[in-house]
């Protein structure tokens, strides 16, 4: 045994341990007789830095793995980083801007290779931020969605879907970012609410019999309008339905049709369809018999004006920036007598969740995923109780988006991700192969090919992970043992983007689900329960958290914030309470090592004879099978819950102070016993601490980080609790006596035991454990009474009340003064809170933040105010 530091430190000893554990395979899953446990890491950006949304996601998958471990389980925690195709390519791009370059500079091959130069040298720091959170992942078989092996598996599953006639090329209308100008899915659009307008446009028909009228929030899109619809029910057009229109500007003549998307209770009734550019309008085009290659398209891919088949676009709109030619077009509009209207509107508008910039619907190629068929697998897994949705709110969005799903766009206008596997002849006809040879082979010699440009959408790789990451397509030892994996630990953010998509691919091709429980955590969010952004200077740094408090106090803070469905409101002064509950353990092994404790030698419970020593080890067994039924349930917050009440309240301010000044040698045994099995309960939570006291308190042959879950072969035992808990309730009674009433403790209260039902016990209790009474709490020998002596204060301690006389010892008359005055005090303030929080404009009108903080005060005082009146009560 070595004597631990006065302070501690957490710093040097995190450094110490994970460098320790890492070297020493403590990660890595080594025992191949024993049931597997499998956790998936949801794969960083390898352009990442570690957020605060990390932390919570990794120290929950990180609580889980290290208990795993320490039950004897195959632990094995898969970890690695995404490629991010746009996020990646972003990066690089920037530092080419930097240098007055620009990616189309170089040839694509060129280009990749200085992604890759930039991988090497920058990415990849989020990993090793992660190892200072504590992070035991398999380091040993880090993996990344753009390695040899994970791209053969993209590579095969493109090529396999094909086959299976799952993917296919299409054109239709995607989210198109001018941007980056690539297309991105439906999850990667944020809808803002943005000042806008609405315009009302009058249309001739082209008879000259007379004009219908339509609204529009883009009027740019005009000069690609393909039809006008009216509802086919709406009787004040339906003599016009079939007649043309002659479009202002363009001269484009355009039928009006019938279908139920025009609604007749809003606005004129009548709306203009542009199938080219806008998701609605592309469907009524399509039922009014429109082909998908025949719609027109007015943008190029930088959002410019264009050129339509048709050649109707006048000249001097062409190469318009859209927003530009959104001025120029309502121009003419109001020109030639068209413009009937402009109204100021709130409008939402789709943004790049990347680029910040307004998405464009954009008519292009691409290749789609036909992944109806592959969710109805999922719906029916997850209803037979394959996947359990924790918690269980969120199954209903899990089956509504998957009831409602569309074809998934997987291909993406970058350089950077795995290259569409797909080659072209002359005529367009398309080969889907592993490689170009094979597409050669299929196309024939006497048929030159070229490689589709574009890359697939990064989901499209990481769906594969859990299966992926373990060998597949081969057939691994690794991938047979470990999949599926035992649960997913996800944001509730990415349940679509990745979630769903790993459901879908790991039935497809594993035929099976890829985890057993999905678990679905919440946002983390500031103080006042604000998201957290940069343009608000709310964001927290973790590792600046971890810098001033350590690591295991974040991690705490994390766990014990965790509620299932909730949100988490961060606040720093959490993180500091839980630093503070580092240095009580830390004060409680430096006190047992001071009285001669060390290492247990046993995990069952020690010999005790002892009522003290018999109640802790029952309090041991009690919070344990707590802390094990929170886990079967995944309550985080139980699981912190029940260890810290127990560490701090139950072992360290009680049972320590107990045996203070008692230190035999069954006390040394059964405090060391105890104390180790907080040290194994609370390791998955605060790993470091706990491991630099395992060693700290003597020799160990192994590391906590490998010892065995607890398994105290012990029980609560009655009568010793019964004993000890009539001592606490005692000693916290005369403390808060004591407390209340300004009673100094120079002075010794003697304790009359008032006749009736529990006196005798109370009287023995006093006779038995006057030592530890008079230790605690400063008081003398019993007294029996028949009524409470004048001027004294009463405690009820079980079915028996004692009475201290208080008048030798402080000012009766001046302190039930000041505790009157007090409690007016707080009840004024109370009354006033009150009235404040009833008064609905204040309800209305104030930042929630001050209507939360107006509550706590409210609820504060109230409780001051009981107080101080139970105080008053007391001295009659």
């Amino acid at each position: 045994m070595t004597d631990l530091p006065k302070t501690f430190e957490p710093g040097p000893i995190e450094a110490r341990w994970y460098g320790h554990w890492e070297e020493s395979g403590a990660f890595r899953p080594a025992r191949p007789d024993a049931e597997p446990f499998t956790i998936v890491m949801p794969p960083p950006n390898v352009t990442g830095s570690l957020h605060i949304g990390h932390a919570l996601d990794n120290t929950l998958q990180d609580i889980l793995i290290r208990r795993a471990r320490m039950q004897g389980k195959d632990a094995l925690w898969v970890v690695g980083t995404d490629h991010a195709g746009i996020a990646t390519q972003m990066v690089v791009e920037r530092q080419l801007n930097a240098q007055q370059q620009k990616r189309t500079d170089f040839t694509r091959d060129e280009f990749v290779a200085k992604v890759w130069e930039w991988k090497h040298e920058s990415g990849g720091q989020i990993t090793r931020q992660l190892r200072r959170l504590g992070a035991s992942c398999d380091w040993a078989n880090e993996r990344f969605t753009m390695d040899e092996g994970f791209s053969r598996a993209v590579l095969h599953t493109f090529v396999e879907l094909h086959k299976r006639g799952r993917i296919y090329r299409d054109k239709r209308l995607v989210n198109w970012d001018p941007k980056f100008q690539t297309a991105i899915s439906d999850l990667e659009v944020e809808t803002r609410e943005q000042a806008g307008k609405f315009w009302t446009l009058r249309y001739p028909l082209a008879d000259g019999s007379g004009h219908i009228e339509v609204a529009t929030t883009r009027p740019e899109t005009m000069l690609a309008d393909m039809a006008v619809a009216v509802h086919p029910e709406d009787a004040r057009y339906t003599a016009l339905v079939g007649k043309q229109i002659k479009l202002p500007i363009t001269g484009r003549l355009i039928p009006i049709v019938a279908d139920e998307h025009a609604d007749p209770e809003l606005g004129s009734g009548a709306v203009k369809i542009t199938p080219g550019h806008d998701f609605n309008d592309f469907e009524v085009g399509r039922r009014a018999g429109i082909k998908a290659g025949d719609m027109l398209n007015m943008l190029d891919a930088a959002a410019n004006i264009c050129q339509t088949a048709d050649g109707l676009v006048p000249a001097d709109l062409l190469g318009l920036e859209r927003f530009e030619a959104r001025k120029r077009v309502v121009e003419l509009l109001d020109a030639a007598g068209a413009l009937v209207k402009v109204e100021d509107r709130t409008i939402a508008t789709p943004l790049g969740d990347r680029s910040g910039v307004v998405i464009e619907p954009w008519l292009t190629d691409q290749w789609y995923v036909d992944v109806k068929p592959l969710a109805e697998r999922v719906i029916a897994a997850t209803k037979a109780g394959e996947i359990k949705v924790v918690p269980d709110t969120w199954s209903k969005t899990w089956f509504n988006w998957l009831e409602g799903i569309q074809p998934w766009c997987v291909s993406r206008q970058l350089w950077w991700g795995h290259r569409i596997p797909a080659w072209y002849d002359a005529d367009g006809n398309a080969f889907v192969a592993l490689s170009a040879a094979e597409a050669q082979a299929q196309a024939g010699d006497d048929h030159p090919l070229s490689q589709d440009e574009d890359v697939l959408d990064t989901w499209f790789s990481s769906a594969l992970w859990p299966f992926a990451t373990l060998g597949w397509p081969d057939r691994t030892e690794d991938l047979a043992r470990h999949y599926p994996n035992d649960i997913l630990i996800s944001g509730f953010d990415i349940l679509f983007f990745w979630d769903a998509r790993m459901a879908m691919q790991g039935l497809e091709f594993m035929g099976q689900v890829p985890w057993r429980t999905l678990y679905l955590h919440g946002l983390v969010r500031d103080a006042q329960g604000q998201k957290m952004s940069k343009s608000k200077g709310n964001s927290v740094d973790p590792l600046g958290l971890i810098d001033k408090y350590g690591a295991d106090a974040l991690r705490f803070t994390m766990a014990a914030m965790e509620s299932q469905g909730r949100d988490i409101k961060l606040d720093e002064k959490r993180v500091e309470g839980y630093r503070n509950f580092a240095t009580k353990l830390w004060n409680a092994a430096r006190f047992l090592q001071m009285n001669g404790v060390g290492p247990s030698q046993s995990i069952a419970a020690p010999d005790a004879t002892k009522p003290v020593n018999r109640w802790i080890i029952g309090e041991v067994a009690d919070t344990l099978g707590r802390l094990n039924r929170a886990f079967d349930e995944l309550r985080f917050d139980g699981m912190a819950d029940a260890i810290y009440h127990f560490t701090w309240g139950t072992f360290c301010d009680w049972y320590v102070e107990l045996v203070k000044g008692g230190f035999d040698e069954e006390t040394r045994a059964v405090a060391g016993w105890a104390f180790d099995q907080i040290l194994v309960m609370l390791h998955p939570f605060m790993p470091f601490v706990t491991e630099e006291l395992w060693h700290g308190m003597g020799e160990r042959p192994y590391d906590l980080i490998l010892a065995q879950w607890p398994e105290p072969q012990a029980s609560s035992d009655a009568q010793a609790k019964s004993k000890v808990e009539a001592i606490i309730a005692f000693v916290e009674g005369v403390r808060t006596l004591r407390s209340e009433l300004n009673v100094p403790w120079t002075a010794t209260l003697v304790p009359h035991v008032l006749a009736g039902e529990g006196d005798r016990a109370m009287l023995a209790l006093i006779d038995q454990e006057g030592a530890i009474l008079t230790r605690m709490g400063k008081v003398g020998a019993a007294v029996t009474a028949e009524a409470p002596p004048a001027g004294s204060a009463q405690i009820v301690v079980g079915g028996a009340t004692v009475a201290f006389p208080l008048g030798d010892a402080i000012d009766l008359d001046a302190e039930r003064a000041r505790l009157a005055k007090a409690a007016e005090a707080a009840e004024k303030d109370r009354d006033s809170l009150g009235a404040r929080l009833s008064n609905p404009a204040f309800a209305e009108r104030a930042k929630p933040e001050a209507v939360a903080k107006a509550r706590a005060d409210h609820e504060a005082r109230s409780a001051e105010a009981d107080r101080l009146r139970a105080a008053l009560a007391r001295l009659g």
